[in-house]
């Protein structure tokens, strides 16, 4: 089996460049592992410190970052090496300040990781939350280097847990422990004879519940709000834009909305348009105009939706229509809005335990979302409710940082 998974990467690593000849996407995955080893080779030198960080994307990236920042505070004198597997999160983090160096993690064949592990040489590894590589894992246990995984979850449909998947459960072998988000992960990772689990829960807690201490502030978002209540719809699909506009077009006027899409590709802002009739202005043409005149602000940019959470009255988080399902509800919940999502959230674990707490709405016709907004907008008993329970949801489940940096620092 572990010669079909050395076998089948070095087919993948043949056709993706053929594939990106035609996907934008899968070129910026080809073409930005080309200088890797270069890079390393240029900014890492033999006597360095260095402790590896690996996140598939953004949201592990995001995951991972209240533990690189308190390494980072803790043991300055270590370089940090952060890699991504995915173009969506490099592209987004490659310029990040709080890592020396920031990569594309090679395609996990055996050459790429003996040659990285050469490289990089480090002190300590971290993946976050999933992705386990075998080779490179395999690496880490063949030096001995102390590896954690920083907020995992498992479930039954991984490969650890079929009756093929033993050169799965033989990689975990590397972790020197598993930080888990809940008793579930550790009964399962348990299940297969490791005792070196820790129920830490899930760091985007803490992540999120920094988010209070920092400037939200937003001078054009406070001029667009002009004190009225905001509906802030976040990381939204078309999907989710369709039962949207259809409430904007006939909410009460003294409503605002505030639409931040997933993709802000120019034909999908204009499409997005074209279904509202109420006045919209979009970010990219906000310069001198009267922004409390306008019903509706779309963000055609990225990295303001966080902030602009910090002013809204309601939050519906998009994705809910779709697969793999929604996008974070964390950060609309650290502000204590009350949330909206559609039906698709199973495979997250915060948005099982907020639905279940009652502190998130789950809608999946227009029927229903007319119905959570309108009664959040008229009940101030019921929105206050719902609003102190997605504060103390947040309130109550930060510290995983602290319970990992417990263990970590004992190594360094």
């Amino acid at each position: 089996m572990l010669f079909l998974y050395n076998s089948t990467l070095y087919i993948a690593g043949f056709f993706l460049r053929i594939v990106a000849l035609f996907s934008p996407k899968i070129k910026l995955f080809v073409e930005g592992r080309k200088n890797v080893f270069s890079t390393l080779e240029d900014k890492i030198k033999p006597t360095d410190k260095t402790i590896w960080f690996h996140s598939a994307s953004l949201g592990e990236y995001e995951q991972g970052l209240p533990v690189i920042e308190k390494i980072k505070e803790k043991h300055p004198s270590h370089k940090i090496i952060v890699t991504f597997f995915s173009p969506s999160g490099y592209e987004v983090r490659k310029n990040n300040t709080v890592a020396d160096v920031t990569i594309y993690l090679p395609l996990d064949t055996k050459k790429n990781a003996k040659k990285f592990m050469q490289l990089v040489h480090p002190e300590l590894a971290f993946f976050i939350k999933y992705e386990f590589w075998l080779n490179y894992l395999k690496e880490l246990e063949t030096n001995k280097i102390p590896t954690y995984l920083i907020s995992g979850i498992f479930r039954d449909n991984q490969m650890f847990f079929k009756w093929y998947g033993g050169f799965y459960r033989k990689a975990l072998k590397a972790f020197t422990y598993f930080f888990v988000q809940n008793e579930k992960s550790k009964q399962k990772v348990e299940s297969l004879g490791f005792n070196n689990v820790i129920v830490s829960g899930d760091t985007r807690f803490d992540r999120v519940n920094a988010i209070l201490g920092r400037d939200n502030s937003l001078d054009f978002i406070q001029n667009f709000k002009n004190n009225q209540p905001v509906i802030v719809i976040g990381s939204s699909w078309p999907k989710d834009e369709v039962l949207i506009s259809e409430y904007i077009n006939q909410a009460p006027e003294n409503v605002k909305f505030i639409i931040a899409p997933h993709n802000i590709k120019p034909d999908q802002i204009s499409d997005l348009q074209s279904k509202i009739t109420k006045s919209t202005v979009l970010f990219s043409e906000k310069e001198n105009k009267d922004l409390a005149s306008y019903n509706v602000f779309i963000i055609d940019t990225v990295g303001l939706l966080t902030k602009i959470y910090s002013y809204g009255t309601i939050a519906y988080v998009g994705g809910g229509f779709g697969n793999p399902g929604i996008h974070n509800i964390l950060e609309p919940a650290t502000f204590g809005i009350p949330i909206v999502i559609g039906p698709n959230y199973s495979n997250f674990a915060e948005a099982v335990s907020l639905v279940e707490l009652k502190g998130c709405t789950i809608i999946s016709n227009f029927k229903e979302l007319k119905g959570a907004f309108d009664h959040l907008l008229s009940d101030n008993s019921f929105f206050n409710e719902k609003s102190e329970i997605c504060k103390s949801f947040i309130q109550n489940n930060k510290g995983a940082t602290e319970t990992i940096m417990k263990i970590v620092n004992k190594a360094l």
